[in-house]
């Protein structure tokens, strides 16, 4: 296996295509046939995509062009390619949320981190595989296969938004969007060696996504460097009358944040490591390459403290209460009635039925499991029990936060327990997989802003492993400040990026 190749245009990163976009050098119609060329060569072995819209993509690129050529492009990205979750509205392509419940379902509407995405000029190249209705760690339970890590085909990207990541770290494309409900855009980000951002829940609009926990979801930038993950993060963001907690205040100034973080240090930066985040239970290694990033801040100049959060040892089980409750009010909507999957409509059956034989045949074994959980927590006598007292449990973790957030800007632990682990290995063990969202899941809970940045190679097993930060509501910026610092710092001590280790697949000749 090679190397990836910094010298072609697959290799470089989306800030590095943007400035030969800007310059002349290259057309984004070039840009995009390469990372085609590049998806056509290694997603039968990866499989990031459910969908590839080659002619949607290239008639995008060539408008770029033709806008540039004009002299009337101003985003930053624009003709820049990305990969979107299949969770998000396109009226061009399908949406499937990796469900046989909606396959070939084309929405009539584009989602509004779509939408902007459009008007920015960014390059749409399909739409990435994901666990089922974003019910899952591994992307093994989407309806359509698993996905698998490109550095290692037999072991997996994370989920729910195992596509995304992995078309990053497979150099498919250079940007890509995934929604994080208890971790699902850094719980991939770590174990592919990318970068992965949950902004503050209403940050970034959730018009469009098709609901799984709708107090929990968020969409939000995946890459494969802290300052892409930042060009993009200004792409969505923003207020959205469409979506009711969607917040009114301006974007953080989060690119200006991740260049100050890239060429300063971190002095006078108080960086807080949650006791309860760390120690027995994680995998040594993972241990290992966390303590070493630890290091790494301090000598940058930040303040180590170490902080309690106490009730973040509550967080799993208020989440597996809290998310398959909404889930279970979420897809009611999927009835056989309106749109997508029917089955059994012969005449002779009853709209209970049809809907009874749709239900079984559309979801698969995680979404059943997680309805049949909600519906038993909200059922009468048990919702005060159940899910009443997961909500006080949220309060409990919320409260930890803030309390954290008057000693230090920013908080840190691993993003996972362990790296990348098997495929089936933990397929008959849902406790086990729902483990893997230990650490990500206190930041849905409580709405604050959190990313996972790359922080070495285990040890014990050569796979990456994530420093998970997490900042304040609203203050994404100091995510990407202590974020491109620590990058920067990494990158220049450990010879270059750790993204340009992955081993890569043969292409097919």
């Amino acid at each position: 296996m090679t190397t990836a190749s910094g010298g072609s245009l697959t290799g470089l990163t989306a800030s590095e295509l943007a400035a030969k976009l800007q310059a002349g050098e290259v057309t984004s119609v070039e840009v995009t046939q390469a990372h085609l060329d590049r998806i056509a060569a290694v997603d039968q072995e990866v499989h990031a995509f459910l969908h590839v819209d080659a002619d949607g993509a290239l008639a995008a690129a060539r408008r770029v062009d033709e806008e540039r050529a004009a002299g009337n492009t101003t985003s930053p990205l624009a003709g820049v390619p990305l990969a979107l979750k299949d969770v998000l509205t396109t009226t061009d392509m399908p949406t499937t949320c990796g469900s046989k419940m909606l396959e070939g379902w084309v929405p009539p509407y584009d989602a509004t981190v779509t939408r902007r995405l459009r008007e920015a000029g960014v390059v749409i190249l399909g739409k990435t595989n994901m666990d089922e209705f974003a019910m899952g760690s591994s992307t093994e339970n989407s309806a359509y296969g698993p996905t698998r890590n490109p550095w290692d085909l037999e072991r997996i990207p994370g989920g729910s938004g195992g596509g995304s990541s992995a078309a990053l770290a497979a150099f498919e494309a250079p940007l890509a969007i995934g929604t994080d409900t208890g971790g699902s855009i850094r719980q991939p980000g770590a174990v592919t060696g990318t970068v992965g951002v949950k902004p503050t829940y209403g940050g970034v609009s959730r018009y469009g996504l098709v609901a799984f926990s709708s107090s929990l979801d968020q969409p939000g930038p995946c890459a494969r460097t802290v300052l892409d993950a930042a060009l993009l993060h200004e792409v969505i963001a923003g207020h959205d009358p469409m979506d009711s907690t969607s917040i009114n205040q301006p974007v953080p100034q989060v690119v200006a944040a991740a260049e100050q973080g890239a060429s300063g240090g971190l002095q006078g930066v108080r960086v807080g490591v949650v006791r309860e985040l760390s120690g027995d239970g994680y995998q040594p290694g993972v241990q290992r390459a966390f303590d070493a990033a630890v290091k790494q801040l301090s000598a940058l100049g930040a303040e180590v403290i170490e902080v309690s959060c106490p009730h973040f040892t509550y967080a799993l089980p208020a989440y597996y209460l809290i998310a398959p409750s909404e889930c279970s009010s979420n897809l009611a909507r999927f009835d056989a009635m309106r749109y997508g999957l029917r089955v059994g409509d012969d005449g002779a059956r009853s709209a209970e039925e049809v809907m009874s034989l749709t239900r079984e045949a559309g979801f698969g074994p995680e979404v059943k499991r997680r309805i049949m959980l909600g519906t038993y927590a909200l059922s009468s006598g048990y919702y005060d029990a159940y899910y009443g007292q997961a909500q006080k449990v949220r309060t409990l973790i919320t409260r930890d936060f803030t309390a954290a957030f008057e000693q230090v800007d920013v908080l840190v632990s691993p993003t996972t327990p362990t790296t990348a682990f098997k495929i089936g290995e933990r397929v008959d063990d849902p406790m086990a997989m729902y483990l893997a969202d230990l650490c990500t899941i206190p930041s849905n809970l409580a709405g604050n802003a959190a990313m996972s940045v790359p922080c070495g190679l285990s040890d014990e097993d050569g796979l990456p492993v994530g420093l998970q930060i997490m900042a304040p509501a609203m203050a994404d910026e100091w995510l990407y400040r202590v974020g491109a610092a620590y990058e920067a710092a990494r990158n220049a001590t450990q010879d270059g990026p750790l993204i340009n280790r992955v081993p890569q697949l043969e292409v097919a000749r």
